[in-house]
């Protein structure tokens, strides 16, 4: 799963019932100066059964950390884990390994996963821009795992957007 050519781990995720409240505690706790906030449903655009979520990014000694909100019910797979009632909420959720290079890659990647053993409970994709299934190793690890994919473009692109600490080079 881990072992794979063209794949690094990437991304640590967690799940919170309050965006803003775990931005505020991963900067006041962690030292996190900021995160690019972005939805996964855009303005006017119909979800169309598709979980909706609120996410933060940053770049944290060349990890990316993720805050995911599930909006409303849509999000049974990342709300799960929230606990019942009030005050701030924040659990792990998932690692992510990004596949590098181009779409074969991640072609080559998906087809070597014993899909059986590593069943799929949520996949995605942005036109020839992304990528992304995510594997339940819940019994074994206790999380899931994010595969992704993206564009040499895309992958530039958030790497402007996505505040980096310390900052990155070149």
């Amino acid at each position: 799963m881990f072992a794979r050519p063209n794949s690094q781990h990437s991304q640590v995720a967690y799940v919170t019932n309050d965006l803003n409240a775990a931005m505020a505690a991963l900067k006041a706790e962690y030292g996190t100066p900021g995160f690019f906030e972005l939805s996964n449903i855009q303005p006017g655009e119909d979800p169309a059964g598709r979980p909706i979520l609120k996410v933060a990014l940053a770049v944290v000694g060349g990890v990316e950390i993720e805050l995911i909100e599930p909006v409303g019910d849509t999000a049974s797979m990342f709300r799960e884990i929230l606990p019942d009632g009030d005050g701030l909420a924040i659990r792990f959720h998932h690692i992510a390994t990004r596949i590098d290079g181009p779409i074969e890659n991640w072609d080559a990647h998906v087809a070597s996963l014993d899909l059986t053993r590593h069943p799929v409970v949520f996949e995605g994709a942005v036109g020839d821009m992304l990528r992304y299934i995510y594997t339940d190793e819940r019994e074994t690890l206790g999380h899931y795992i994010e595969h992704v994919w993206m564009s040499s473009e895309l992958l530039a692109q958030m790497r402007v957007v996505v505040p980096a600490y310390p900052a990155l080079e070149g």
